[in-house]
């Protein structure tokens, strides 16, 4: 017999998005049950951005202690290391498994009820858990499904063709490996692996590696990928595969075909919002694109019916999941909010890293913007120097007439820390002055981002 549940508000998907909403309205004393069909945690926790950081830094260890091997400036030498990747995958594992068991622990805490199963939507009230029997009646319903890897038709996943969740977990390292898509996941991987020791190949369809950021930006992560002897095939395009003779079919941009001999083939094209085989159709909800609408609350176009993450479009970040979840359980509870950042950073974590918060000098140009753009070199910088990194650069974009700072940018070692003052700075208003006028401590790299600001007045100190 079916049992039937009662809540205020019922979440399909553990992913960031939907455990933080999860834990937020158990906070607010909000009645509420979790579904999710694999592990909590989604994608982020289980098969992306975490266990990805992982294995990056099991690579650049390896390739440290390589370095090492070889008699480094630094003085240090020792005997050429070895690799046991299993090893290194269950480490990588134990940082998943403790992250996943301690959000379960949360909402247990904050009492909220996990139903482990696939939900299948009856109507914007109601949803059935396939396979357990289970029907649950909701006053509102938050859809965080997340979102899956974009597959290519010619290339099948299976044996020698993986997407990065096979990836994330290598029973052994292939010799050679291409990645098909230059973009930040497959270009995270691709440096890992090729840190790791595979020959590694990178093709992409666009003129250049990670098309989603401007040249400058991405020109020394362009620079490092070709010292550590990655080939790139640009403005290629992929056929198909041979598994008999293991080549990957590719056009060039002359028209011409290329065999290119590889072990496994990555394909890392993207990733597309998680629409299908749960009735999504069943609530004929307003679509942008192949993602759900939503306003700046988060409601889709059925009263009571909320969306947030990647399900609801870009940008797909794991951090903006989480703050619209936490919005709307807030908006269940009665406050008054909406979602209106001022940006919201986008951390890539290839060698060296990126990000970039607000506009880009492009981006504010097209908005009509006169802008002052200002870099600032870590080659000019002590604590870069310290850490054998001195490539890369923090740029900031700030209005001529009142010098209101609308964007930052930077690459190089560790960036990606940087992204917090950053997104700090557009919140709070910041200008140019305000960020040169604060002490920034000395050495850090984030001594950049004053220099950068200093630059952009018209009297860094140290260039």
């Amino acid at each position: 017999m079916q049992q039937t549940l009662n809540t205020t508000l019922l979440i399909i998907g553990g992913g960031p998005g939907g455990y933080v909403a999860a834990i937020r309205a158990g906070q607010l004393g909000i009645s509420t049950i979790l579904v999710e069909g694999q592990a909590l945690g989604g994608t982020c926790l289980n098969i992306g951005c975490i266990p990805s950081k992982a294995l990056i830094h099991v690579a650049e260890q390896f390739q440290q202690t390589r370095h090492h091997s070889q008699g480094s400036a630094l003085g240090i030498n020792v005997s050429a290391p070895t690799l046991d990747i299993g090893k290194s995958v269950e480490w990588k594992d134990g940082i998943v498994d403790r992250l996943t068991t301690g959000v379960a622990a949360l909402l247990r805490k904050h009492k909220v009820q996990v139903i482990q199963g696939w939900a299948k939507v009856i109507d914007g009230k109601t949803v059935e858990i396939e396979g357990a029997d289970t029907r649950i009646q909701c006053e509102h319903l938050l859809l965080a499904s997340g979102s899956k890897s974009v597959n290519l038709p010619m290339l099948p996943l299976g044996g020698p063709i993986i997407s990065s969740t096979e990836a994330l977990a290598p029973k052994a390292l292939p010799k050679r490996l291409i990645v098909v898509g230059g973009g930040y996941i497959g270009l995270e991987l691709g440096i890992a692996y090729r840190k790791l020791g595979a020959e590694v190949s990178v093709v992409e369809a666009q003129e250049r590696i990670l098309p989603a950021y401007d040249a400058e930006l991405t020109q020394p992560v362009l620079e490092s990928v070709k010292q550590l002897g990655i080939k790139l095939y640009l403005k290629h395009s992929v056929e198909g595969f041979d598994a008999g003779t293991h080549t990957l079919q590719v056009r060039d941009p002359n028209g011409d075909s290329l065999q290119l001999e590889t072990d496994q083939v990555l394909v890392a094209v993207g990733r597309k919002p998680n629409t299908q085989g749960w009735n999504l159709e069943a609530l004929n909800l307003d679509m942008n694109g192949s993602a759900i609408r939503i306003d700046n609350r988060c409601q889709t176009s059925m009263r009571n019916v909320w969306a947030i993450g990647d399900l609801a479009g870009e940008p797909m970040l794991a951090h903006r999941a989480m703050a619209q979840g936490e919005m709307v359980a807030e908006l269940i509870a009665g406050q008054h909010r909406e979602f209106n950042p001022t940006a919201i950073a986008a951390a890539c974590f290839t060698d060296p890293e990126l990000v970039v918060v607000g506009k880009t000098p492009d981006e504010a140009k097209a908005a009509g913007l006169d802008c002052i753009v200002s870099s600032f070199p870590f080659a000019a910088n002590g604590r870069a120097m310290t850490l054998e990194s001195k490539s890369g650069f923090v740029r900031v974009v700030a209005r001529r007439d009142n010098h209101l700072i609308v964007g930052w940018q930077a690459v190089g070692v560790g960036v990606s820390e940087l992204s917090t003052a950053f997104g700090q700075s557009l919140e709070m208003g910041a200008r140019l002055e305000d960020i040169a006028g604060t002490i920034h401590a000395h050495p850090t790299l984030g001594e950049a981002v004053q220099e950068a600001a200093l630059r952009a007045l018209g009297h860094a100190l140290h260039l």
